[in-house]
Formats: structure tokens, C-alpha cells, sequence
């Protein structure tokens, strides 16, 4: 597979309403303050280590594993990569600490984040959040910090976040030696298995109510590649460009990066619809007695179809990013609606 360059005059951009030569400045500063942490950082290591808990298990889903099996007992091993165990129950803190720690060196003295959350996972309400710490930002350059919490936004947003998360990858391979000898078989854990020719790097997307419903979060699936949030990504649009508000009951977001990974080909992208989530959530909760995020259940319902295409013995590994228990309000709505319908 012939690689690509990527287009950097595309990833360092912002909206036209601001000066942007400030701007630049200060985000190719934290980029070079982003570098020394080289990967080897004592203190960043530390307060991972002892504060967020990490490495995390890789778990063997044992009675998953003899759900997804065929009559015969034959089939792969499912692992989960337990992101749910991290301090505050999710894979955000893994960048969050790393970032404040940027942020105290340059001397800021407040750190402006973005989240995004609504019913039923309505994006837009992470696309609008987004516009406004952006904004709080460029208005307080010299004493704010903008902490972004996910692969969006210009460059050197997307590449920090990605790099802070890479742990995740790094210690599923670490791990995934010491249990098989070989971490090539690891499904989804994207950049640290990249180079990988003989794995698999699978992404599933939200379709919410079907990719023909109007209403999912499937931009890699049903997208256009266009500028938002400061770089080229794959969005919903409609016939004059402007941005739908997609539906998913887990919010959904695409960086860069990984529709980079989309036009290249080095990853594979699928969808699952909200129905199917559900049931994946509630099948870990019956089997494992785990509490996925729903936007992992998303990876968990793709297993489904995934798994009577492997051979005998395939290690899949899926990544677990958060625990589901902020989701039981959203879950219990969603039933709720389905009763009536």
C-alpha cells in the first residue's frame, strides 16, 4: 500500500473571524514544548502511573469470547482494553494531565477546555462547544490555555492528543507480547499498530437510526472531506455545504488524523446503529459484568458480524474508552422511547 503525504498547509487553520498570526504563534510554541515531553517524561509517567492507574488490563472476555464462537467452540479471542479503569473512568485524562502540565510551563494561568455531551449524543453540541473555548482562547492568548480533548482542531491540537493517547497502544502491544508473543494480531488500537501489514485496523462508526435515516454520525461512511475546527476532516453536510446536526445515542467525533487513515486505506471503517449498540452494552454488562461506554459499544456490536469471518484462534482486541454508568440516563430514555413507539 503506496503511502501518502499528508497536507500540512491544511492543519494549522482557524476561523476567518480571528487574527491568526497570534494564533500560529502560540500553537507552534506549544508544539515545541509538546516535543520535549519525547514520550520518556518522568513526572508525565509518574502521575499516569500513580494517579491514573495506569497500565490498564488487557482482559480476556472469556464468555464473550464463547458468545462470538461458532456451534463448533471455534472462533477468536476477544480482549478488551479496559480505558473504563482509568482515574475518572474514562481515556481523557491521559491527555488532560499531560496537556496542564504544557500549559504550567508556558506559564498560563487557566487552562479554557471544550466537552461535549447532549441527549441521544447530538454532536452538535460538541461542535459547539468546541467554537466557544476556541474563542475564550484567542481573546486571552498571553494567560489561557486551550486543552483540547480530542484529534480536532489545528495542528498541533490533533498530534498532541494523539500522541498523549498512544499509551493506550503502546501497552496494548507490551501487553498483547507478553500473553501471545506477538502484538501483530491486535485489532483497533490504530497508531501504535500502523506499521503493522498484518493487522487489521477496524473503526466503527455510529449510524444512529441507519445510514439511510438522515440521522447518524457517520461522517466516514456518508461524509465530504472539508475545513472545520482549523483542518481538512470528513463531515455531514448538505447541498450548500453547511453542517448537519448529526444523530448518534453515543457522541461521535472525526479528527484528522484518522480521516487520514480513511483516504489511505490503512484503516477500515464500519458502522453500527444505535439498536445494535444498545444491545452490545447490555450483552457486556449480562456476560462480563463490565459497563462499556456507548460509544465503545458501538465497537463491541460490530463483533457481531466481525467474528464468524475469522479464523480460528484470531486475537481481536477492543478498545474499552470509558465506563458506561454516565450513559444509564440516555439508556433508560432510549427504552423509554422504544415503549412508546
Amino acid at each position: 500500500m503506496a503511502a501518502k503525504e499528508a497536507r500540512p498547509e491544511e492543519g494549522l487553520r482557524a476561523p476567518s473571524t480571528f487574527n491568526l498570526k497570534k494564533p500560529k504563534d502560540i500553537v507552534n510554541n506549544t508544539g515545541g514544548k509538546f516535543g520535549k515531553f519525547g514520550g520518556k517524561y518522568e513526572e508525565l509517567t509518574t502521575a499516569l502511573r500513580d494517579y491514573v492507574g495506569r497500565e490498564t488490563p488487557l482482559y480476556f472476555a472469556q464468555r464473550l469470547t464463547n458468545h462470538c464462537n461458532n456451534s463448533e467452540g471455534e472462533g477468536p479471542e476477544i480482549y478488551l482494553k479496559r480505558g473504563d479503569l482509568n482515574r475518572g473512568g474514562a481515556h481523557k485524562i491521559n491527555n488532560a494531565i499531560a496537556q496542564a502540565m504544557i500549559a504550567k510551563r508556558m506559564g498560563r494561568k487557566s487552562i479554557v477546555a471544550a466537552t461535549g455531551a447532549g441527549q441521544h449524543g447530538v454532536a452538535t453540541a460538541a461542535a459547539y462547544a468546541s467554537s466557544e473555548a476556541i474563542r475564550a482562547w484567542v481573546g486571552n492568548l498571553e494567560t489561557k490555555y486551550y486543552l483540547a480533548g480530542t484529534t480536532v482542531g489545528p495542528h498541533p491540537c490533533p498530534s498532541m492528543v494523539r500522541e498523549f493517547q498512544s499509551i493506550i497502544g503502546k501497552e496494548t502491544r507490551k501487553q498483547a507480547m507478553e500473553k501471545w508473543g506477538s502484538g501483530s494480531n491486535a485489532l483497533g488500537l490504530f497508531h501504535e499498530f500502523i506499521k503493522d501489514e498484518d493487522v487489521r485496523l477496524i473503526g466503527v462508526e455510529a449510524a444512529g437510526f441507519g445510514l439511510d435515516s438522515g440521522k447518524h454520525v457517520a461522517t466516514l461512511t456518508r461524509g465530504d472531506v472539508d475545513l472545520y475546527h482549523g483542518a481538512m476532516r470528513n463531515l455531514l453536510q448538505d447541498e450548500e455545504g453547511q453542517i448537519l446536526g448529526p444523530h448518534s445515542i453515543g457522541v461521535g467525533y472525526v479528527g484528522p488524523e484518522v480521516s487520514f487513515l480513511k483516504e489511505t486505506g490503512w484503516a477500515e471503517f464500519h458502522t453500527a446503529t444505535d439498536e445494535a449498540a444498545v444491545a452490545a452494552y447490555i450483552r457486556l454488562c449480562h456476560l462480563e459484568g463490565i459497563f462499556p461506554a456507548l460509544e465503545a459499544s458501538h465497537a463491541l456490536a460490530f463483533l457481531e458480524k466481525l467474528c464468524p469471518t475469522l479464523p480460528n484462534g484470531t486475537k481481536v482486541v477492543v478498545n474499552i474508552s470509558g465506563r458506561g454508568d454516565k450513559d444509564a440516563a440516555i439508556l433508560f430514555q432510549y427504552q423509554l422511547d422504544r415503549l412508546s413507539d
